[in-house]
C-alpha cells in the first residue's frame, strides 16, 4: 500500500479564512494531494491522502502556521486515494450543530486517552470508581457499521439532533463518567463541551476518536468497524478496509 491517508482538527479561531483556502488550495494541488479541508471561524478539518512525502510536506507546512503546530493528524494507508479530487472549502461550522460556535479561547474539552480508556473499561469504572457510560455521537448509519460495546446512542441521522436529544437524557448521567466518542475526534469534542455547558459533571472525550483507538489499542470492548466518510466506507480495528477494497 503506497497511499497514506490522514484526518486532523483543530478548534481554532479563524480569521483569515479566504486566504487559508488560496494558500492550502494551491499547494495541495501541487502536491498530487486528493481530499477536503473545511475551514470555519472556529477551526479547521482536514481529511487528506497522498504520497508519503507529499503528506509530510503537508503537514510540515499546516505546523509552520503557529495555530496549527500541535496538529497530531491520524494516519492509515491504502492501496489507492479514498478521495476523488481535492477541495479547500469555507464553512460555517467544521462540524454542524447549529449551536453556538466553539470558542477555542473558552477552553476545549477534557479528553481521555485510548489507554486509559481501555483500563477503565477494562475495570467497569474510571479511576475514582466511577461507572463510565460510553457515549456514541454519531449518525445512525454510522453507529450501524459498529460501535463500543454497551454505549449509547440516541439513532440521529445528523449531528444537528444531538442537543436536542441529550437534554431529553441529562438525568441519566447523575454520578457517572461520560465519555463522548465519534470518528475522528471532532464531533465528540463538540458534544463534550456542549454538555459541560449544560451541566454534566463528568465529561471527557475519547482522544483522537475510535480511529485513534483502534491505532493505539486496537478493537478491545468495540464491536464490529468503523464507517467513514470516503471510498473505503468502512475500516476494520486493523484500519484496513473492511471489505478488502474500496467501493466506487
Amino acid at each position: 500500500m503506497s497511499v497514506v491517508n490522514i484526518s486532523c482538527y483543530k478548534f481554532v479561531t479563524l480569521t483569515d479564512r479566504e486566504a487559508l483556502k488560496a494558500d492550502l488550495a494551491s499547494r495541495c494541488i501541487g502536491l498530487d494531494l486528493k481530499g477536503t479541508i473545511l475551514l470555519a471561524p472556529e477551526g479547521i478539518n482536514v481529511f487528506l491522502a497522498g504520497s508519503r512525502a507529499a503528506i509530510d510536506a503537508i503537514v510540515a507546512h499546516l505546523r509552520a502556521d503557529p495555530r496549527f503546530a500541535d496538529l497530531q493528524p491520524k494516519e492509515s494507508l491504502s492501496a489507492e486515494p479514498p478521495f476523488k479530487r481535492m477541495r479547500v472549502r469555507l464553512k460555517k461550522e467544521i462540524i454542524t450543530m447549529k449551536h453556538p460556535l466553539i470558542r477555542p479561547e473558552a477552553g476545549r474539552a477534557s479528553s481521555v486517552p485510548a489507554a486509559t480508556l481501555k483500563q477503565w473499561l477494562d475495570r467497569g469504572c474510571d479511576d475514582e470508581g466511577r461507572p463510565v457510560v460510553m457515549l456514541d455521537t454519531r449518525n445512525d448509519y454510522e453507529v450501524a457499521a459498529g460501535t463500543f460495546e454497551n454505549a449509547v446512542d440516541y439513532d440521529i441521522g445528523i449531528f444537528s439532533e444531538f442537543p436536542q436529544r441529550l437534554a431529553e437524557h441529562l438525568a441519566d448521567y447523575a454520578g457517572k463518567t461520560v465519555v463522548s466518542f465519534c470518528t475522528g475526534g471532532i464531533r465528540c469534542e463538540k458534544a463534550a463541551i456542549h454538555m459541560k455547558q449544560i451541566g454534566v459533571e463528568r465529561v471527557y472525550q475519547l482522544e483522537g476518536g475510535i480511529l485513534k483507538y483502534f491505532e493505539e489499542v486496537g478493537g478491545a470492548h468495540y464491536q464490529g468497524d468503523c464507517f467513514v466518510f470516503d471510498d473505503r466506507e468502512t475500516l476494520s480495528t486493523d484500519l484496513q478496509p473492511a471489505s478488502g477494497r474500496m467501493h466506487r
